[in-house]
């Protein structure tokens, strides 16, 4: 096998509490995440020369600079893996949208060398590895729902919940997860998300507790600075959609009672805003 295709899927947060800042300048979370129906397509394909990567999004870096390659270049030296890889990125995740699209392509990428070379490595042990490059990899990695702390590194798996549907509405522009952080008094947080009653909520598999019950620390600032996602918010409370922000940002979500509602509920919405999507929980 010379080829392997993946899907590389989107997450949110139900919870993002920030609960300290290391000496390194990274933040220790507490956050609920959930994989999503929205994904990527990840192709990786041996090759005998130099590692490229393509795509059809224009506005990521196709070079070394991009996590994908990271994730590449991490297990060929540590496994001495001969030759390279051709990366190609079919981008369906908006970018730097609080919805681990990087993420989630170097956690493809990972699994997608593991097959192809043979490594015979462990979900676990390809989170490990992918922790060094992104917080956010560990998790896509393991995928489904879980309970990240540390730097997001530390994942406890929680049970799956029964299925949600989403409507996801991104505004059209990119927010930078480190300026974010920076601007973030982890000190000073106003409201924060009930961690312990929402890991209860989701083991029981009460959608109804979850979602009043959702709170992410990260919008006291990406809200402030960008008041348009307020909008966002109230138009999908006002459809009934429990919202929040996923991430540091701007992709708000709601949740739907049902498939009928999401589907309404982005009918009615789709020409205010660039990205209007259905989605559901994994």
């Amino acid at each position: 096998m010379d080829t392997v295709e993946l899907l590389a899927p989107a997450k949110i947060n139900l919870a993002l509490d920030v609960i300290g800042k290391r000496a390194d300048g990274y933040h220790d979370v507490k956050m609920i995440m959930q994989s999503i129906s929205l994904a990527d397509r990840v192709r990786v394909t041996k090759n005998s020369g130099r590692t490229r990567i393509s795509s059809n999004e224009r506005s990521i870096p196709l070079n070394e600079n991009n996590i994908a390659f990271k994730a590449w270049k991490l297990l060929k030296e540590q496994f001495h893996l001969p030759g390279g890889v051709d990366i190609f990125l079919d981008k369906r995740i908006p970018v730097a949208a609080g919805l681990a699209g990087g993420s989630a392509n170097a956690a493809a990428v990972l699994k997608g060398v593991n097959s192809l070379f043979d490594l015979g490595l462990s979900n676990k042990s390809l989170a490990e590895i992918g922790s060094r490059i992104g917080a956010d990899v560990a998790f896509c990695v393991i995928g489904g729902t879980a309970l990240a702390e540390g730097i997001g590194e530390i994942l406890t798996p929680l049970p799956s919940l029964p299925t949600a549907w989403l409507v996801l509405v991104n505004p059209g522009f990119s927010v930078s997860t480190g300026e974010v952080y920076q601007s973030l008094h982890w000190q000073s947080i106003s409201h924060r998300p009930d961690m312990d009653f929402m890991v209860q909520a989701v083991k029981s598999g009460d959608w109804g507790k979850i979602s009043v019950h959702m709170v992410n620390v990260l919008e006291e600032v990406t809200l402030k600075k960008y008041p348009e996602l307020n909008q966002i918010k109230a138009v999908l409370n006002e459809a009934g959609l429990k919202s929040l922000m996923s991430g540091s940002g701007p992709t708000v979500f709601g949740i739907a009672d049902t498939y009928e509602k999401a589907i309404r509920t982005a009918e009615t919405i789709k020409n205010k805003w660039e990205t209007v999507l259905i989605a559901h929980t994994m």
